[in-house]
């Protein structure tokens, strides 16, 4: 195949068109949720809830006409999505489940306080039975033990979380922030709960894996990243050798962006959008507020080469040293970052607070910047259920 070049301009609209972030909206309602976390693999979950969850804000800015009530019925209701640890905390549609063996194996093998979880495994289980879905609280054992957010976290807590990574629970539902857990068995279908992993080979589960995050965010290079977070045993020379498999059974395309002297690669598959993408079609454009650990901007490194926007999420920042606030997210318009919005949703009087809105050097506030602004506004108070607007 002959070399593959595109301007910056191209690139960037390449990877919003494959996003579903410019031009109409590619996906509506709930199956264009399942259509698109079919093409990302999953969706990061984050708890905190500052003007929606992480997962949430993912969807509002792709899928036309999204709610929250239609994720919370597709992961407890229909259960055609499940929260599991993909990249970190994640959703991810309930037929991937099987491409995951290696995690449950690993915390049924090698967890922390393994015994002490084992210990208390079969009584978990047996109150579920009786009970129904529980909670941490649900179940006292009276013991603090060590754990990953700290070394006096209760045993139960401890133990419901275990045996969710070993796949013998799913959260059943949530509360809130409180997780309710329910037996897979009852919940997963017997061909999938049971199936055989795919990718029995450690190289084939990489390559898997590798394919799956280069569509999630539509262009990544071969350099260490954070959209490779949490592929198992993937270290440079594995990451090497799984490009170079990828190349020759012609499953990605090397692309060259000018002025980057960095190779990028796309799936083979989303040759027909590049071929649009180098047609140089009008495409409209949209202002959508992305999220924090949006699939998109999972490598902040390329963002900033390819966008030209350096993001970084100041939720960890100590106030005294932040740049621009504690939950701030990117605006995009058209195929360009255009500034950043820091949005709280006040619950209690359903209004949506605009706290501060910060343009990028060399954007001007226009009348027509600011109307378009207006409008996105508007519609993300409309996602929030938010009846009136601060500014």
């Amino acid at each position: 195949m002959e070399p593959i070049y595109l301007t910056n301009k191209q690139a960037r609209r390449f990877i919003l068109l494959k996003q579903g972030l410019i031009g109409s909206f590619m996906f509506s309602g709930k199956r264009g949720i399942l259509e698109f976390i079919g093409q990302a693999g999953c969706i990061q979950f984050d708890p905190i809830d500052i003007c929606g969850k992480n997962a949430e804000l993912v969807l509002q800015s792709r899928i036309k006409g999204f709610s929250k009530q239609m994720l919370y019925e597709l992961l407890y209701k229909e259960r055609l999505l499940i929260d599991y640890y993909d990249k970190n905390l994640a959703i991810i549609a309930i037929e991937d489940w099987k491409y995951f063996g290696r995690i449950r194996e690993y915390y049924r093998n090698s967890s922390r306080n393994k015994a002490a979880v084992d210990a208390v495994a079969d009584r978990i289980k047996d109150f579920i039975r009786e009970n129904g879905p529980a909670c941490s609280k649900d179940i006292d054992f009276g013991q603090k033990i060590d754990w990953y957010w700290g070394n006096s976290t209760s045993l139960s807590r401890v133990a419901l979380e275990t045996m969710y990574f070993r796949g013998e629970l799913i959260i059943h539902h949530k509360k809130g922030a409180i997780k309710y857990y329910a037996l897979s068995e009852d919940y997963i279908p017997e061909g999938i709960l049971k199936a055989e992993e795919p990718n029995q080979v450690d190289l084939e589960y990489m390559k898997w894996n590798v394919l799956r995050r280069i569509s999630a965010v539509g262009l990544l290079w071969n350099k260490p990243s954070d959209a490779w977070l949490v592929i198992r045993n993937m270290k440079a020379n594995e990451r090497n050798q799984v490009f170079d498999d990828l190349l020759r059974e012609e499953k990605i395309l090397e692309i060259t962006v000018e002025d980057i002297k960095e190779k990028f690669y796309c799936l083979k598959s989303d040759l027909r959008i590049l071929e649009q993408i180098q047609s140089n079609p009008v495409l409209k454009n949209r202002m959508e507020f992305i999220a924090p650990l949006d699939n998109m901007i999972w490598d902040r490194r390329l963002i900033k080469v390819i966008f030209n926007f350096d993001y970084k999420w100041e939720i960890y920042t100590p106030q005294t040293e932040r740049k621009y606030g504690y939950y701030v997210l990117p605006v995009l318009y058209g195929d360009s970052f255009i500034g950043r919005i820091e949005l709280i949703n006040d619950r209690k009087n359903k209004c949506l607070q605009v706290k501060n809105i910060w343009l990028e050097d060399g954007i001007k506030s226009t009348e027509k910047l600011a109307e378009n602004l207006k409008r996105a506004v508007n519609r993300f108070a409309g996602f929030n259920e938010c009846n009136t607007i601060q500014y």
